[in-house]
């Protein structure tokens, strides 16, 4: 029998659909490039659910013929026949109204984003900083494995090796949807190569991951920018420690305060620094969606919040534990060496089933 809910919410879905088809066709939206592109998108996202509900409104007649064949037929191989496809049609309505639930859940508008990607060595001294390199091989190899683009913004090498910092613009499809759910604090339980007595060290980083914002989500004035350049510090050869390559961006308004040195140029610097710029101003005003999205999935760190606690990867017993869902797995080298697709999926479920229980579905 057809889900009345689906259909009554899949019927105010069907009219927006129309109404956003013929929008976007009208002169007035197409000159207008932020609503078009706003618009087109919609549009994009609403087709998936309306295809699916074709099929479930089609599988749903196909049904209630069978049931009707099955009333009426006196030949018994002909029953049999039927039986085994009302069962055939039933299973795949059962499938189609699982897809069209989590099509109608609400969507983060910045899923489809790329991404800002920082870390940060937290407490543990050189060993904090030594983790931060850790976290960042896992997730430039999870990110070659997707197939995604990563661009060094910044970073600051700590005395052991490691890093104080690093900032990396991550460019693909869906990335920010993918990546949100690692910001937050990494706790990390090891031997430190320096420590004598093999004693047990527990160290951190902290990970934000921030969407990308594009120049027709926010408009930022030319005099609320004061430029600085500098010369860039670390490898690169002597041109890079040499020249002011180096940019340095501060938003007057707010105090922000970006800087690329990556590129030799300076023009390409500045473009770096000027789209990181752009996404830590956007994301002020995103953060408040956030915290109010986390105060109903307080499973979820896509709040961005970095003193929350979310994982703990401890190397003498082989243990990686995502403490929000409360789950632990055993493969802690395949983890740091990127293979976190597994966790990640297991974290989307998690949060999908949580949207579910708030829509009422």
């Amino acid at each position: 029998m057809a889900n009345s809910l689906i259909i009554d919410k899949i019927a105010y879905v069907k009219q927006r659909f129309k109404d956003v088809e013929h929008l976007i066709s009208q002169p007035d939206i197409i000159t207008n490039q932020k609503k078009f592109i706003k618009l087109n998108k919609e549009y994009k996202d609403l087709q998936p659910l309306i295809n699916a509900f074709d099929k479930y409104t089609n599988v749903v007649s196909n049904i209630s013929s069978t049931k009707e064949i099955l009333s009426e037929e006196k030949d018994e191989e002909m029953r049999e026949m039927a039986k085994e496809e009302l069962d055939e049609l039933e299973n795949e309505e059962n499938t189609l109204e699982a897809e069209i639930k989590l099509l109608l859940l609400p969507k983060d508008p910045e899923d489809d984003k790329n991404a800002i990607l920082e870390i940060r060595a937290g407490t543990g001294g050189d060993e904090a900083g030594i983790f931060a390199g850790d976290l960042y091989r896992m997730y430039t190899k999870f990110c070659e494995s997707n197939k995604w683009k990563i661009e060094l913004s910044r970073f600051t090498e700590s005395s052991s090796g490691g890093y104080k910092e690093i900032v990396l613009n991550v460019t693909g499809a869906g990335v920010y949807g993918i990546l949100k759910y690692e910001s937050g604090v990494h706790r990390v339980q090891r031997v430190p190569k320096t420590e004598t007595q093999g004693r047990v060290h527990t160290s951190a980083a902290s990970v934000a991951v921030l969407p990308e914002a594009e120049e027709v989500d926010i408009e930022i004035k030319p005099d609320e920018i004061r430029k600085d350049t500098f010369c860039a510090s670390g490898p690169g050869g002597q041109s890079v420690n040499t020249t002011y390559s180096a940019i340095r961006l501060t938003h007057i308004p707010t105090g922000l305060v970006v800087q690329c040195q990556d590129e030799k140029s300076q023009l390409k610097n500045y473009k770096s620094a000027f789209k990181e710029l752009r996404s830590r101003l956007y994301n002020l005003e995103y953060q408040k969606y956030l915290d109010k999205i986390s105060l109903k999935r307080k499973t979820m760190v896509s709040s961005g919040d970095r003193s929350a606690k979310i994982r703990t990867y401890n190397y003498p017993q082989g243990r990686v534990t995502d403490h929000r869902i409360n789950l632990t797995m055993y493969n802690l080298s395949n983890i740091i060496d990127g293979d976190i697709k597994e966790i990640i999926e297991k974290l989307q479920i998690a949060e999908n089933f949580e949207k579910l229980k708030e829509s009422g579905i």
